[in-house]
C-alpha cells in the first residue's frame, strides 16, 4: 500500500457501509472498530488499517466529537466525511 496513492474518499464511503447507524463510539474503541471495517472491506493489514485511519484523522475527515481524556464525554461519536473539519 502506498499511502498517497489511496483515495480517501473511498474509505470514507467504506466506512459509511461497514458501520452500524450510530456508529462509533468512543475514541479507542472507534478507532478500533473503523480499523476493523477497512480491514474487512478492503482487504488492509490491520497496521494499513489503523495508519489510514490515523491519516483520516489528521486530514479532517475524521473528527471526533469528545475529549478522550474526560470520562464524561469518552463514549461521544465520531464525525465522518469533509464536514469533520467543519466545527
Amino acid at each position: 500500500m502506498i499511502p498517497e496513492e489511496v483515495d480517501l474518499e473511498e474509505l470514507l464511503t467504506a466506512l459509511r457501509k461497514g458501520l452500524h447507524p450510530g456508529e462509533p463510539v468512543g475514541y479507542l474503541r472507534g478507532k478500533s472498530l473503523m480499523r476493523d471495517v477497512l480491514v474487512d472491506c478492503c482487504g488492509y493489514s490491520a497496521l494499513e488499517a489503523e495508519e489510514l485511519v490515523d491519516t483520516l484523522e489528521l486530514q479532517g475527515f475524521l473528527r471526533f466529537l469528545g475529549d478522550p481524556s474526560e470520562r464524561s464525554v469518552a463514549d461521544s461519536h465520531w464525525a465522518i466525511g469533509p464536514e469533520a473539519a467543519g466545527g
